[in-house]
């Protein structure tokens, strides 16, 4: 059928009222109502922003790669599934399962902690954002003149609790990414002279962090934070920071001002400096990235196009089938903490109970229902099998992770940041850059 002259699709532009971001996967423009005056919805609000850049942290897409339609896990016969299990274990191979705890706190939230008011919900959330504190504190990531980008920001509350740890710090600002519209929102309470809140309503996919005026401008050294950032989200993040982001320094050959301020130093002065033993005052070597703390989620949601390990994975012999299946199978891992049937039906008057109180937008995988279930598997599987095997694949994923950090000049962590009774989804990802005190490795 032949398409009108007048439609969208004939002219190039979007149907009135309607928002005016193309989706170029779907070959068509969003078709979500926007406001009157407005020319994106609330999603694609980024699009009218100058540190919008479409797809600039999606990764290369190689169609050769992208698989086709396949089918469910459950659907594979017992030799299928037997192979990718193999597959799994020989890539699995010499990598650490058993992380380091470093489950820590910090003095900041403990009058909140200490709430008799608390619902359960609340407390468990604090604990993270208390641990994952602790975890920033404890990198020399705390201090004054830098930037903190919350990424899946939601309310804001991870922000909300270093602003209050670092008190009086000067020149501290605070950028706050989610690309939703978010009620109950804690950033615009924050008065400090010394810290400004800025909220960004874009997919992190199109963030152009070096566009942003207080970091094009200022040239402030940024900390990457996120409390449950959710896999693919973690994948764009990474690649925001230390491809887009930090690259764009050395391609524009340019010194930041933190830096051009520490080579005022002659090397005379820092080899004297150093002799006296004066070590701490030596002049540290300038990352526009100084750190990156994230608490890692739903590995089930990744995907392979946006996937920052894919070289870690071809390098083993695998590809974007196996990676779909894996990232499928990591939801094994929280298989046998299913709730019961009669668990299962409060399921729906604790999240009305919880409407009024401090819980999160997270359900930290409480209740999460997967297409791919393991009770229908071929083969005869227990539930502590499965969930092995949904902690390998999630150990395999993240694995890719740490070596793309590695390859970008960062000396990256995993450790236990929580309690799995607090959280199932326990694993802190920590990055810094080569130069600096850096945590160990989990090769």
């Amino acid at each position: 059928m032949a398409t009108s002259a007048t439609s969208p699709h004939a002219t190039g532009f979007p149907a009135e009222g309607r928002c005016g971001y193309y989706v170029e996967k779907k070959k068509r423009f969003c078709r979500m109502l926007v406001a009157a005056g407005k020319r994106f919805c609330g999603e694609h609000a980024g699009a009218a922003e100058d540190f919008y850049i479409q797809d600039i942290n999606a990764g290369l897409k190689d169609e050769t790669e992208i698989p086709e339609q396949l089918v469910p896990i459950s659907s594979l016969s017992e030799e299928q599934l037997e192979k990718l299990i193999k597959k799994l274990r020989k890539a699995s191979e010499g990598l650490n399962s058993t992380l380091k705890d470093r489950i820590m706190s910090h003095p900041a939230l403990q009058s909140a902690l200490n709430d008799p008011k608390n619902g359960d919900s609340a407390t468990k959330h604090l604990k993270q954002q208390a641990s994952i504190l602790g975890n920033i504190e404890k990198l020399k990531l705390l201090g004054p003149r830098r930037c903190f980008v919350e990424f899946g920001a939601g309310k804001g509350k991870l922000s909300h609790w270093v602003d209050i740890a670092l008190k009086d710090a000067e020149k501290v600002h605070f950028i706050l990414v989610e690309k939703v519209t978010t009620r109950f929102k804690v950033d615009g309470k924050h008065r400090k002279k010394n810290s400004v809140f800025e909220r960004l309503q874009i997919d992190i996919q199109h963030l152009c962090l070096n566009k942003i005026p207080v970091l094009r401008e200022g040239k402030l050294p940024v900390v990457g934070i996120g409390k449950h950032l959710c896999g693919v989200a973690t994948d764009l993040a990474l690649r925001c920071l230390v491809e887009t982001y930090a690259a764009s320094f050395e391609e524009r050959n340019e010194e930041p001002l933190a830096k051009r301020i520490k080579n005022d130093k002659t090397e005379k002065e820092i080899y004297t400096l150093a002799k006296e033993g004066n070590e701490k005052n030596v002049p540290e070597k300038w990352n526009p990235v100084a750190g990156i703390v994230i608490a890692l989620c739903c590995h089930h949601r990744c995907d392979w196009r946006h996937y920052v390990g894919k070289e870690y994975f071809r390098a083993l012999g695998l590809g974007a089938v196996e990676f779909h299946y894996f990232q499928r199978m990591s939801s094994w891992a929280t298989c046998g903490m299913r709730k019961t049937s009669l668990e299962a039906s409060n399921i729906t008057t604790k999240r009305q109970d919880n409407q009024n109180d401090d819980s999160e937008e997270h359900d930290d995988g409480e209740y999460r229902i997967t297409d791919d279930s393991a009770d229908n598997l071929p083969g005869l599987l227990s539930i502590e099998e499965k969930k092995k095997i949904g902690h390998l694949c999630k150990l395999l994923i993240d694995q890719g992770r740490i070596q793309y950090l590695q390859q970008k000049g960062f000396s990256p962590a995993l450790q236990y940041y929580t309690d799995p009774l607090v959280s199932l989804e326990n694993v802190l990802l920590t990055a810094l850059p080569n130069h600096s005190s850096s945590p160990e490795t989990t090769a």
